[in-house]
């Protein structure tokens, strides 16, 4: 069955691979992006090229108005929402708790908590049965992140929190909520966060011994938007090489 998806954060990483995947599938998808057009239109191109349909929709999850208009912008173009993957969230530079300014936590918990909120409100107020929501947490929601992202963890550790009080609101309704929790991947976060050869360098002390890959992550996602999984809600999955 041919699905309708919205990837937010997809002009990137983990949300690009994903959104390139389910392209394979025959799926169409809607990019949501917060600021780097060109990237965007590039997974456009990556989407249509694989055999789905894909539009680019600019918006800050962490605005509720712009949350509302990429719905509406994904269901306008491409038709009812069959699957939403709640994956744009942030990381900041290296820092103990002590060292971090309210700014930046502000700015952290409004994009990779209310933003979450925000998204799967909607995915909830809009998808009917058979309908699925993915969640891109991190396995740092139950490490911690110590001496470096501990704004970030806990952030993550809300996501894990809304998955699995979602999936039970949502069950009797027929949609499930699952989340993916990544490792060190090889995405361009690391960059953002001041650390670009992080996932090559931490992953190698994983039990696998190496980072992880964007479509490896992605792979599990869009399992969990599709048919195969559909006994699965409530569940979160480690995507982290054994950490």
């Amino acid at each position: 069955m041919s699905k309708v998806v919205l990837v937010t954060g997809g002009s990137r990483g983990i949300g690009r691979a994903t959104a390139v995947l389910a392209a394979r599938r025959g799926w169409s998808v809607a990019v949501g992006y917060a600021g780097n057009a060109a990237a965007a239109e590039e997974t456009v191109a990556a989407v249509e090229a694989a055999g789905g349909r894909a539009i680019a929709l600019r918006g800050d999850v962490a605005v509720e108005a712009d949350v509302l208009a990429l719905f509406d912008g994904a269901e306008a173009a491409l038709g009812p929402l069959t699957g939403v993957v709640v994956n744009a969230g942030i990381v900041a530079p290296a820092s103990r708790l002590a060292d971090m300014d309210l700014a930046r936590l502000r700015r952290m918990f409004d994009v990779n908590v209310l933003g979450a909120y925000l998204c799967a409100r909607e995915a909830a107020r809009r998808l009917t049965a058979g309908g699925s929501i993915v969640f891109v947490s991190s396995v740092a929601a139950v490490l911690g992140a110590a001496n470096e992202y501990v704004d970030y963890a806990g952030s993550k550790g809300a996501v894990d929190t809304l998955t699995r009080g979602l999936a039970r609101e949502l069950g009797p309704a027929g949609v499930r909520v699952n989340a993916v929790r990544p490792g060190f991947i090889e995405t361009e976060i690391h960059a953002s966060g001041g650390q670009p050869d992080r996932a090559q360098r931490l992953g190698a002390t994983t039990p696998l011994g190496r980072a992880g890959t964007a479509e490896e992550v992605a792979d599990a996602i869009v399992w969990l938007l599709g048919d195969g999984a559909s006994y699965t809600t409530g569940a979160l999955i480690d995507i982290a090489g054994g950490r």
